[in-house]
């Protein structure tokens, strides 16, 4: 049988997301002692905002298992994890992550976003590069309609960001998620793909998602 090879702007590995400051990829097992090092770095800057963690956490088998599950998740299109590194060092250590969760298909065709970004790149505009980068990505080749994106209503910095990137308030949850060992209102908003065409008829097949390498103007 004929093995599957590339095409000029596809890859069978994921998606890579380039813009002027940053690079993206799908999280692969490669990445994992990236991640391990990112999460113990900014455990106290991401405590406020995240869920219970799970006892091995910070642990390179844990980051190992996640890595590998974002190659099958990508490819049941259930979840695409990126992990960001500056477009200077695409080997260097990691400067964030967007993660697209729970994908639904059929006639509601949206996913969950999430995010996170190193303490010391704060205030760069990264994420806001990187997110426009991955919403071309979901609107484009993922074919979403509907990204949704949930935060506690004392983040103003996820609050700003979201509205940098034209996401609309919804709604607002109360006690949404249990965070910061407690029940939390959470802030529900969601960008909407203007002019969106009708859902496909058939299953996209994941691996063959084109690239994308420059971010939307």
């Amino acid at each position: 049988m004929a093995q599957p090879t590339e095409t000029p702007g596809m890859t069978l590995s994921g998606p890579v997301l380039t813009g002027d400051r940053v690079r993206m990829t799908l999280a692969s097992v490669a990445d994992a002692e990236a991640l391990l090092s990112f999460h113990k770095r900014n455990r106290d800057h991401l405590k406020p905002w995240s869920p219970p963690s799970p006892a091995d956490f910070l642990t390179l088998g844990y980051w190992r298992r996640w890595t590998l599950s974002a190659r099958s998740l990508f490819d049941q299109d259930r979840a695409v994890r990126l992990v960001i590194r500056a477009r200077r060092a695409p080997t260097g250590p990691l400067v964030g992550q967007i993660n697209f969760s729970n994908i639904l298909r059929g006639s509601f065709q949206a996913a969950t976003v999430g995010y996170h970004v190193d303490l010391s790149m704060q205030g760069r505009g990264l994420m806001t590069e990187a997110m426009r980068l991955a919403i071309d990505y979901a609107q484009g080749p993922l074919r979403l309609h509907r990204i949704m994106a949930n935060y506690l209503p004392d983040n103003g910095r996820s609050a700003r960001l979201l509205q940098r990137l034209g996401f609309e308030i919804e709604g607002y949850a109360r006690d949404y998620l249990f965070i910061d060992d407690a029940w939390r209102d959470h802030v529900l908003a969601a960008l909407v793909k203007p002019n969106g065409e009708a859902p496909p008829q058939t299953r996209q097949t994941a691996g063959t998602r084109p690239m994308i390498r420059s971010p939307r103007r």
